[in-house]
């Protein structure tokens, strides 16, 4: 197969999905890793697709919103740890309110060793998982609303039911987050929906891994110093991790 032929295969599925992993695209095209991540080089230095760690993604403006799936394979590992961490600041019995997104996913499975929990999601794949749990003692609160790409209930009705709830934590995913456009998505009513969930909340702790960092979606959610804690991987460059030091209340590198 000539190298243009694979480029257009890489950019189909690309286009298709939102993304996709090297793995994948390796299996597909019975070619070797390396020849992969040239191919996707070539397609990024056209402005084509997006460079991520691990993959690709469609190349990218602030208003891009990838989809649930083209995300979920992405930084596994990190957000696994960072999920982890997360659910270490959840204290027995507390109300938690957890918004939609990958890593959010990966906090409700690791919430299910806290007891005694009531969680608030305008996700329908988070409240997917919390309802296949066995346990007696959570109760999940779903917000209704219109669905977004990334599987998120937003829009006035879930403004309305957010305005009326009080919850001790919100653990949020972000799209990106930048020092001086703060913590952002590319879905304008989902930030509103979030904005309505950081409202909600006693106290709030952003998750996302290191690659969000310098990514600046269309609409802000909150500021750095809007938010208590943040949460995310050991990979953050040391510049980074000053400015949230700096700016939010906590820094938590999971390991």
């Amino acid at each position: 197969m000539l190298a243009r032929q694979r480029q257009e295969l890489i950019l189909d599925a690309v286009r298709t999905t939102g993304g996709a992993r090297v793995s994948e695209l390796v299996e597909r095209l019975g070619v070797s890793d390396m020849t992969v991540r040239r191919d996707i080089d070539v397609l990024a230095t056209r402005g084509l697709v997006s460079r991520v760690h691990g993959g690709a993604t469609a190349a990218g403006s602030s208003v891009d919103e990838p989809g649930f799936a083209a995300k979920s394979g992405l930084h596994t590992a990190a957000k696994q740890a960072i999920a982890a961490a997360a659910a270490a600041l959840i204290e027995p019995g507390a109300s938690v309110a957890l918004s939609a997104g990958t890593t959010t996913h990966a906090v409700a499975s690791a919430l299910l060793t806290v007891p005694r929990l009531t969680v608030v999601t305008n996700s329908l794949r988070v409240a997917e998982v919390l309802h296949e749990s066995p346990r007696d003692d959570l109760t999940v609160v779903l917000t209704g609303g219109e669905r977004t790409p990334s599987d998120a209930l937003v829009g006035p009705v879930a403004v309305a039911a957010l305005r009326r709830l009080h919850v001790d934590w919100l653990l949020m995913g972000v799209h990106g987050m930048d020092a001086e456009a703060g913590f952002t998505t590319p879905n304008l009513v989902e930030a509103e929906t979030n904005r309505a969930l950081v409202a909600s909340a006693r106290r709030v702790a952003v998750v996302a891994d290191n690659s969000k960092w310098g990514v600046v979606g269309l609409s802000t959610i909150a500021t750095l110093d809007e938010v208590d804690v943040v949460v995310t991987d050991g990979g953050l460059e040391a510049d980074a991790r000053k400015i949230l030091e700096s700016s939010c209340a906590r820094l938590v590198l999971a390991s």
